[in-house]
């Protein structure tokens, strides 16, 4: 990626600040995620709710994936409108709801807590903005401690929720393993920063159409790097799974439908590299972030490091091609057109 000048965006600078972010947020919530997480282990919750929009929804998909695999708790995305629109109050007693927000300000993700709260869950807010009234809404507060967030497009605040995600889940399995590997996520993070994707930054500037790949946890990751080529590149990219993009979705790809591909090292790994291979057969033209890319594809950079994290690093890296994707299609990532930093949904 280009070097830091004074012209570079916000988006960019605030991105470079998320390892910062990180270790703040995991120094200043060890101690409440801790406590939650042993409250949790003493009256597990039958299932868990999300509460989420925008690159927020995409962190709940992480969540998602964390604590179905290795928790064994199923977890739903719950559209806020189900409660601010329609008026209707599914069951939550005895549930966890996760509501995830930077500014915290949405009157529908309010809504959907504070009924939630009121019906007997457990409501835990993910916000930058620890002033919030989302924040005071929930019974149990983890500030996302990303300091202000300026540009239009969400990146330190995305990756300090899923850090914060990341350290709820440690404790709460017993993790030691995934617990040393976040005192490493900080300094991991940083030299994600400086990872060199700009061999992609052709194939992306000049497509029209993108299909974003992923799996498990690493599916959020390719929601959210979806969600950036849209809002701050003007490039049509969408999100699927490998396993939903050859039910259907295939059909598109092509020689001029390029694919990218983030792929962490978990056991998705081996399936997503076969995937790969199909793709380069069919003559798609393939950009993939992993640590063991097959021949013919445009290869990104991810070091060794654990399955869990390497989500992090791989969105960490991504944004500065984003950002540099953006200005190659004459975009300006901080202005992006019909979109404004708080979004207020009903």
């Amino acid at each position: 990626m280009p070097a830091v000048t004074a012209s570079e965006t916000l988006m960019l600078r605030e991105a470079r600040e998320a390892p910062a972010a990180v270790a703040r947020a995991l120094a200043e919530n060890a101690g409440p995620c801790r406590a939650l997480a042993a409250r949790l282990r003493a009256a597990p919750p039958p299932f868990a709710v999300t509460c989420a929009r925008g690159s927020s929804d995409n962190a709940a998909t992480f969540a998602k994936y964390l604590f179905e695999l290795r928790l064994g708790l199923v977890t739903a995305s719950m559209g806020p409108s189900v409660r601010s629109i329609y008026a209707a109050s599914p069951g939550m007693r005895g549930a966890l709801l996760l509501a995830i927000s930077q500014s915290g300000r949405s009157p529908d993700l309010l809504q959907l807590a504070s009924a939630a709260r009121t019906q007997g869950a457990l409501t835990v807010a993910l916000v930058n903005d620890a002033s919030s009234p989302l924040a005071g809404a929930c019974e149990t507060l983890l500030p996302l401690h990303a300091g202000p967030e300026h540009s239009v497009a969400a990146t330190k605040s995305f990756i300090a929720a899923l850090a914060t995600l990341l350290l709820l889940f440690a404790h709460w399995r017993g993790d030691g393993e995934l617990q040393r590997a976040l005192e490493r996520l900080p300094a991991d993070l940083e030299a994600a920063a400086h990872a060199d994707w700009s061999a992609a930054l052709p194939l992306l500037a000049g497509a029209r159409n993108l299909y974003v790949v992923g799996r498990g946890p690493g599916l959020a990751i390719a929601q959210e790097a979806a969600l950036k080529l849209k809002e701050a590149a003007g490039l049509h990219a969408e999100a699927l799974s490998a396993a939903e993009l050859r039910h259907g979705p295939l059909a598109l790809a092509g020689p001029d439908f390029p694919v990218l591909m983030l792929i962490p090292p978990d056991e998705a790994e081996a399936g997503l590299l076969d995937l790969a291979q199909d793709l380069r057969r069919r003559r798609v033209p393939v950009a993939l972030a992993g640590q063991r890319p097959p021949s013919g594809v445009t290869a990104l950079p991810l070091p060794p490091m654990n399955a869990y994290a390497a989500p992090l690093a791989l969105i960490q890296s991504f944004y500065p091609l984003a950002d540099a994707v953006a200005r190659a299609r004459n975009r300006d990532p901080d202005r992006p057109p019909h979109l404004s930093k708080v979004t207020e949904t009903l």
